[in-house]
């Protein structure tokens, strides 16, 4: 069983894991929400800095720090399946072409203006979220939106008929790894309260509507398209949440319904 948390640490992180990896990579998909969960509380220690800094904090300098800790601690996996995506989107006629442009290793223009927009946004979310004091959402997001790879895996077929590195996590994913993975977020979002639950549902309705477009237009799911999917939720849910910015700190729980 601990195999599979080593498996997902170092599928999706640059976290040296003592270990051996799980005999079936899709052992560990359970483990994804608690990797979210650890990238998160990362982005929450590193935001903690702002409190220590003269004059005020410097929140848009924490939020770089912890923009460059969220790059070099997932080695850009995402961000580059997210850049193959978009090229793949804007630039496939059908769905050979856009298997094709995904596999590609050149990084079209479309991928590099995704890649620039989504840093961007994620500076400014990271930013605001600082300056609110609310970094502790950080952790909910980026479990959630690991989870969701968990339900694209399991409720999607493998694009690809020759096969690819995600095919191990695909081929052999089951429902029990999904309602697993489910169970652990939706207690962290119940933890949350109201609005972890909105997250949450928010989560699963951006998973139905790029799964549904995956399965039609891609013929299934990729290791990039996975990845393409959470950063797709996890940048959807910053800007969500910067939204909300000062309001944040006062609704975690349940508590503050009853005032």
């Amino acid at each position: 069983m601990l195999r599979g948390l080593v498996t997902a640490f170092r599928t999706l992180t640059i976290f040296p894991v003592p270990g051996q990896d799980a005999s079936k990579h899709s052992e560990s998909l359970p483990f994804f929400p608690l990797v979210g969960l650890v990238l998160g509380l990362l982005l929450w220690a590193i935001s903690l800095i702002n409190r220590i800094i003269n004059g005020g904090g410097w929140p848009m300098g924490i939020g770089a720090l912890m923009l460059l800790a969220s790059v070099i601690s997932t080695r850009a996996l995402h961000l580059d399946g997210l850049a193959d995506f978009v090229d793949a989107a804007g630039g496939g006629w059908d769905q050979r072409k856009r298997l094709e442009i995904m596999k590609d290793t050149r990084l079209g223009v479309f991928g590099a203006v995704a890649i620039i927009l989504t840093l961007l946004c994620k500076w400014l979310a990271f930013a605001r979220l600082v300056a609110a004091g609310a970094t502790i959402w950080l952790i909910l997001i980026h479990m959630l939106s690991r989870t969701m790879q968990v339900q694209l895996a399991v409720t999607l077929p493998y694009a690809r008929s020759e096969g690819g590195t995600a095919l191990p996590f695909v081929q052999d994913a089951s429902a029990y790894q999904r309602w697993a993975a489910f169970t652990v977020v939706l207690i962290a979002a119940l933890a949350y309260g109201p609005l972890g639950l909105v997250a949450l549902a928010v989560a699963q309705v951006i998973t139905w509507v790029y799964g549904a477009w995956c399965r039609r237009h891609m013929g299934g799911i990729t290791g990039d398209l996975l990845g393409a999917g959470n950063e797709i939720i996890e940048v959807t849910l910053l800007l969500l949440a910067a939204i909300l910015g000062n309001l944040l700190p006062g609704c975690i729980g349940w508590g503050w319904l009853v005032h």
